[in-house]
């Protein structure tokens, strides 16, 4: 049996897991077919969940882009107030994560991502028509609102569809989808900053414009492409839908119950790794929200490159942290490793915030700097998502993980913007250095902890010790591994 990702056996259930299945109901004969059934799965869903992710932060995130071609000039805005209406989409989208999560099987998942999917393009499109400092702030915080609880929905979705050894990479779409969108981004803001004043509204106001009716194209592809449950989907054929039925019954015998129960939620919110998750999450945000927002400003403002060269010099910088991503999330399904990766890549952020703290002239050095912190930047937040997935169960108990992780990490996106309030960044710089820190403390710390969980277990198993578990299903489970 794996040590990490093991499954209890289809065929032999232990004693402990849930009579939910049979053993016919569970086994699997034809493993080739299941290959083909998850290859057609991907085909349905990573495209679907990779452009919403797309969308999603393009239209978040495009701020930092307006910015450059002219937004804070064109509503008289100060630095300080730059940061605050980045900081301020934040205070609505932390606020409602845990509850839409928590709703989303309830509301339907179709229904609740189409819904938050076609709120924030009209707002992203709104915001084109903005005239003030407090119109940026209303729309900022609407933005917020509509996009709460977005990623943690498809993050559990995830969960509801794959097998722990299969979430890796298929998270790894989403997280790649948010390098692309710092790509496109970078050339469409480049694309549309040789625009002009057109049409009577400046380039800042295309680049809202242009990019919310692109989100507003996926709402359809959702209400119809996304099913509410994927098992008993219309695309399957009978021999599909067979397996696809198999291997919902594997996953619920080791995973557990689907039913709401407010016991699973107090249960997530008294376990100890939770929290550790949501500081690594906070952390990992810090980093991810000043340097991904930020990124053309400091190549404009602090490295001495021009509008037009920040704009198309962060696209490679961006691609580099979305292949890494990929990468790591590839191999960690493979070598079945999640924060062994995570504690190695922060080292690169480390090592690339003290050069940007460390050498003041040399463009060059402090850009190739940029490079080494791109390594782990959406690996850190990325990687530690897939990580909270894989140790908590049933259901219930995981959504409300992920919505604490979530929650407390983007609170992140309130902080990070405060920091880096103007050029040279020296501030927001040093606290990303001291948040990689902090972030290789804890994933160490977590790692500790997850491995004499599992010795325990062990120890159990062997009879070395009292089984003095208070409870037996779920994470329970002495065949359930935590994966470290």
């Amino acid at each position: 049996m794996d040590a990490k990702f093991s499954m209890a056996n289809p065929e032999k259930p232990g004693p402990e897991a849930p009579a939910m299945a049979s053993a016919s109901s569970t086994l699997i004969p034809d493993r080739q077919l299941e290959k083909q059934v998850l290859r057609k799965l991907d085909l349905r869903l990573a495209p679907l969940f990779a452009a919403l992710y797309f969308v999603a932060y393009l239209d978040r995130s495009n701020i930092g882009n307006a910015a450059v071609a002219g937004l804070t000039e064109d509503l008289g805005m100060s630095g300080s107030q730059f940061s605050t209406a980045v900081s301020v989409f934040f205070a609505t989208y932390v606020a409602f994560e845990l509850p839409v999560v928590l709703a989303m099987k309830k509301l339907r998942p179709h229904r609740a991502i189409s819904m938050m999917c076609f709120g924030w393009s009209i707002v992203t499109i709104g915001t084109a028509f903005t005239k003030k400092f407090g119109d940026l702030i209303a729309v900022r915080l609407l933005l917020g609102l509509c996009e709460a609880g977005f990623f943690p929905c498809l993050s559990l979705y995830i969960t509801m569809v794959y097998k722990r050894e299969e979430q890796g990479l298929r998270l790894a779409f989403l997280f790649t989808s948010v390098s692309l969108a710092g790509m496109f981004g970078g050339l469409i803001a480049t694309a549309i900053t040789r625009m002009g004043h057109t049409g009577g509204l400046r380039a800042w106001s295309w680049l809202y414009i242009i990019e919310g009716s692109i989100s507003l194209l996926a709402v359809a592809w959702v209400w119809f492409g996304l099913p509410d449950d994927p098992t008993r989907a219309k695309f399957w054929k009978p021999e599909e839908k067979e397996v696809m039925l198999a291997r919902e019954n594997q996953r619920q015998e080791y995973l557990g119950s689907q039913v709401f129960e407010w016991k699973e939620v107090w249960a997530a919110l008294k376990d100890p790794k939770v929290y550790s998750t949501a500081l690594i999450q906070f952390f990992q945000d810090i980093i991810l929200y000043g340097f991904s927002t930020f990124l053309p400003s400091i190549l404009r403002l602090d490295l001495g490159f021009t509008a037009l060269e920040a704009q198309y010099l962060s696209i490679p910088v961006y691609f580099l942290g979305g292949v890494t991503f990929f990468s790591a999330a590839m191999l960690g399904d493979k070598w079945k490793l999640r924060g062994t990766f995570l504690l190695i890549l922060d080292f690169f952020a480390v090592i690339g915030y003290a050069i940007l703290l460390g050498v003041s002239n040399s463009p060059g050095v402090r850009y190739f700097a940029c490079y080494l912190i791109a390594i782990p930047l959406y690996c850190g937040p990325g990687l530690n998502e897939i990580w909270i997935n894989n140790n908590m169960a049933p259901h219930y108990r995981r959504a409300t993980a992920i919505g604490v992780q979530q929650t407390v990490g983007n609170i992140a996106g309130i902080v990070a913007p405060q920091v880096y309030r103007s050029a040279p960044y020296r501030l927001g710089h040093w606290c990303s250095l001291a948040s990689a820190i902090m972030c290789i403390i804890l994933i160490a710390g977590q790692i500790w902890y997850l491995h004499s969980l599992n010795r325990r277990k062990q120890q159990i198993e062997k009879g070395e010790v009292v089984d003095d578990r208070q409870e037996t299903t779920g994470e329970g489970q002495l065949e359930f591994r935590y994966v470290y």
